[in-house]
């Protein structure tokens, strides 16, 4: 078989920031460092942090009072700032700088009285976390049935904010049913799906078209490598997501000669790395890496933790 591996793939710069925003704070102030909810959507990397010593929970109340915790990438609403604060927690906060982008236009658009379209899947960590922003002047719209059928009262303020890891054409086609339905929709000056979700769809699209089959590695929670998948299949490409080479089967590759892998914003290299190993072991491949987009993106630490280097 030949293996076309994509370029980009793997780690974002806000997945770096937060698992080594966890690290670090293990490392200043010891174990236990409180995590609330998965830092990233990746078993592997959430179990990694586990046995260094991190404690992942899904409600502030379990944090004992004046302990440290740590917001995770997808961020929170203000709420959970405001039980942190009753708790006397340290908190430090490794939220995404892009989504926080999000939050920061919700939080401003809602302050001018505009009714807010968020465009994202419910029950995301991130969705969740940008509506409390919107201080419940928001109305989510998950698909383009929803987008057309969308009912809003005051048609002059209305304004569209989007989660970060979308398909981007899903997400143009809803957009451009809301600007038909609504003329005065107002959007920030900037998108709102980050770079790495463009550049992964973009490698995806480019290169399905040589494979026969499409391998993404990823968490069936990560939002952004579901996408890929859908994005393969769209191709009209058989496509498989795996956590990792022991998810795979076998009988997926009968007949098949070229592979094209890539993998979630949220995945190690060695779990892509151990697909290729396995797809090896059946039989001889080839290897062909091809870069689509280049990245050179980094945030610095949170404050709370990099000033005290």
């Amino acid at each position: 078989m030949h293996l076309i591996l994509a370029k980009p793939r793997g780690f974002c710069a806000g997945v770096e920031r937060a698992i080594q925003s966890v690290e670090r704070a293990l490392e200043l102030f010891g174990s236990p460092v409180y995590v609330l909810n998965h830092i990233v959507h990746n078993a592997h990397v959430v179990r990694s942090l586990q046995e260094k010593g991190a404690v992942f929970v899904h409600n502030i109340e379990d944090v004992p009072d004046g302990s440290i915790l740590l917001f995770s990438a997808h961020g929170v609403g203000p709420e959970q700032w405001d039980k942190a604060k009753e708790r006397n927690l340290k908190v430090i906060d490794a939220t995404c700088p892009l989504v926080d982008r999000v939050h920061r236009s919700a939080k401003k658009y809602a302050e001018q009285g505009y009714t807010i379209i968020l465009i994202g899947d419910a029950g995301h960590d991130e969705t969740i976390g940008t509506t409390g922003w919107a201080k419940g002047n928001v109305i989510l719209v998950q698909n383009i049935n929803e987008a057309e059928t969308v009912e809003i009262l005051d048609t002059d303020h209305i304004a569209y904010i989007t989660q970060t890891t979308l398909s981007i054409e899903d997400y143009k086609k809803i957009v451009e049913v809301l600007r038909l339905r609504f003329p005065a929709l107002q959007s920030p000056a900037k998108g709102n799906i980050c770079y790495a979700t463009t550049n992964r769809q973009k490698a995806v699209l480019t290169l399905a078209p040589r494979a026969d089959i499409v391998i993404v590695v990823g968490d069936k929670e990560s939002a952004n490598s579901r996408r890929l998948v859908e994005i393969a299949r769209g191709t009209g490409k058989s496509a498989h997501l795996v956590l990792d080479a022991n998810e795979i089967q076998r009988e997926w590759f009968k007949n098949v000669r070229n592979v094209l892998i890539t993998s979630g914003a949220s995945v190690p290299e060695e779990h892509v790395q151990g697909v290729i190993k396995f797809l090896s072991s059946i039989e001889t491949c080839t290897l062909e890496e091809v870069c689509v987009a280049s990245e050179n993106v980094h945030f610095r630490l949170p404050e709370e933790i990099e000033k005290t280097k």
